[in-house]
Parts: structure tokens; C-alpha cells; sequence
């Protein structure tokens, strides 16, 4: 089954696909993109569309504007107008529309650049701006408790392993600290509400082990693409890095609720619920129409 599927996907992207797209201009008068653009409203639908014609074109001009920088978007929607002798007076919205799609095609490529570079960074305890963010993160979580030292068992309260949080950022470098500490500062009643439940007698976890986790969720997410419709809906321009560190703070609020709701019987299963949770993320990206916002509740 899996084998006839591929082979009607490369008839229908190698011969028909072609004929059915001359078939439409010449009963529309308009390429594929001006169809898309007017037949879709923003969003989901009508960027992942017009990105799939763009990567499908035979044309080096169309395949280039998925990768041209912010600046020079307007010269690529100029120069594939002039390639698919689209006339702006036949079709005034058609430039403003291809632009906003590519904004988020290209922008959500740049965030992933940002994004894996934050990853990289290897948090380092000389370096002032990363300790500062550290006790920060303790400061918004524990504000009525100080810390003994920089080196202490008291990291355990907000969930590190050890008594060094530096040892538990190899895996997402810096970012996965900035994660935390962005949750912790623009939603600090909804962190601490969670690290509460975290240090529940019976269903708790580490707090920051398992956020640092939920970053790698999310960066993998990202990495694959698996994120575009939820961007693509919920920003009308450029994906940027605080719009990443929002999607975190939705995955770290909705993984409490999971894990409080399935009721684990030991912290064990954890890679259980993880990825029991990840499929259940994967299965809501699936919908055109997705937000993965963060709703409080009161």
C-alpha cells in the first residue's frame, strides 16, 4: 500500500501535477500562486501551499525567494511577478500576499538558525550573563528562599540533578535556561503553580530536568518543520525568538496538566508520558487551524 502511495505521488509531481496547474491559468488567467493567495485567507493553509508551490517550481527565481533574506523579499515578489508575467493592476493584492507568506517562510528558517545557535551555546560559570540568568531562574521561583551558595543541594528544590544546574544544560546549551527562566518571568504565578506540583509527594517530577527536556521537544519540533502551521497561524510576520520561548511556556503549562491528569505511577515512566505527550502535541499541529497558545486558567 505504502509503494502504490509513493508511485501516485510521483505520477501526480512529475506529469500530472504540471498538466493540471497549465489546465487552471488558462481557465483562471491566473498562476498557482495568485490562486492561492486570493483563494486563502492568512494563515497555515495559505503559506504551507504557497511554500509548496514555491519548492515545486522548475523555476530558479520562485525556488530562490524561500531562501532570500527579509531585505530582499521585495525583489524576489517583483522578480517572480515578472517571471509569471503577473500584472499588479490585474491583481493589486497579489504582491502584499506573497510577501506575508514569504515573511513566514523565510523568518521561520531564520528562527531555527537562532534557535540552534542558543543550543549550541554551552553554558559556561564564567561567564556573568549565564550565572545571572541561573539566579534569576532560582530568584522567580524561590523568592523567599536564599541561596546558601552557587554550588548547593538547594538546585534540587527547583528540580536539577546535582548540585551544579551547569551539568544538566549539555543537552540544550544555553537555550534550554533561557526557556526556563522566560516561562518563569512572563508567566511567574503559572511556573510557580507548576514547580508546586512538581514537588507533590506522589506525582511529582524535576521541575527543571523535565523543562529542559520539553525544550529539546520543542527544538525538534522546530527542527523538523512541525511547527510551521502553529506559526504560520499565530504570526503574521517573522517568526522570532520570543515567539519559540512562548510556544515553550505553552508546552511546559500542558505538560503539567498531562502529567497530573494520566496520574503516572512512578517517575519512571516518565519517557513514557514524554513521548505519549509529544504525540499528542504532533496530533494537534496536524490540524490547518492550530494555536498552540498558552491559556491560563482562572
Amino acid at each position: 500500500m505504502k509503494m502504490l502511495a509513493c508511485i501516485l505521488q510521483y505520477f501526480y509531481t512529475s506529469f500530472l501535477r504540471y498538466w493540471l496547474k497549465w489546465f487552471l491559468r488558462q481557465a483562471t488567467g491566473k498562476c498557482e500562486l495568485q490562486r492561492i493567495c486570493s483563494g486563502y485567507k492568512p494563515g497555515a493553509t495559505r503559506t504551507s501551499k504557497a511554500e509548496y508551490s514555491l519548492q515545486s517550481s522548475k523555476s530558479k527565481v520562485l525556488r530562490n525567494a524561500l531562501t532570500a533574506t527579509r531585505d530582499d523579499l521585495p525583489q524576489c515578489v517583483g522578480q517572480i511577478m515578472q517571471e509569471k508575467n503577473i500584472k499588479p493592476q490585474k491583481d493589486p493584492l497579489f504582491k502584499d500576499s506573497l510577501q506575508s507568506c514569504l515573511l513566514q517562510i523565510t523568518g521561520y528558517n531564520q528562527l531555527y538558525v537562532e534557535v540552534e545557535e542558543l543550543r549550541k551555546q554551552v553554558f559556561s560559570s564564567d561567564n556573568p550573563d549565564h550565572e545571572s540568568k541561573l539566579l534569576k531562574l532560582w530568584d522567580l521561583l524561590m523568592p523567599s528562599v536564599k541561596l546558601d551558595s552557587r554550588i548547593t543541594k538547594q538546585w534540587g528544590d527547583i528540580g536539577f540533578q546535582g548540585d551544579d544546574p551547569k551539568t544538566d544544560f549539555r543537552g540544550m546549551g544555553l537555550l534550554g535556561l533561557i526557556n526556563l527562566v522566560f516561562f518563569s518571568e512572563n508567566y511567574t504565578e503559572e511556573a510557580r503553580q507548576v514547580l508546586s506540583h512538581a514537588n507533590h509527594p506522589k506525582l511529582g517530577y524535576s521541575y527543571a530536568i523535565v523543562g529542559i527536556n520539553l525544550t529539546e521537544m520543542a527544538y525538534s519540533l522546530l527542527k523538523s518543520g512541525t511547527l510551521k502551521p502553529h506559526f504560520y497561524n499565530t504570526v503574521l510576520g517573522s517568526p522570532e525568538l520570543q515567539h519559540f520561548h512562548q510556544l515553550y511556556c505553552y508546552l511546559a503549562y500542558e505538560f503539567d496538566k498531562f502529567w497530573l491528569s494520566e496520574e503516572p505511577e512512578s517517575i519512571m515512566l516518565f519517557n513514557e508520558y514524554r513521548e505519549k505527550f509529544h504525540k499528542k502535541v504532533q496530533l494537534h499541529l496536524e490540524d490547518p487551524d492550530v494555536c498552540l497558545t498558552l491559556r491560563v486558567q482562572n
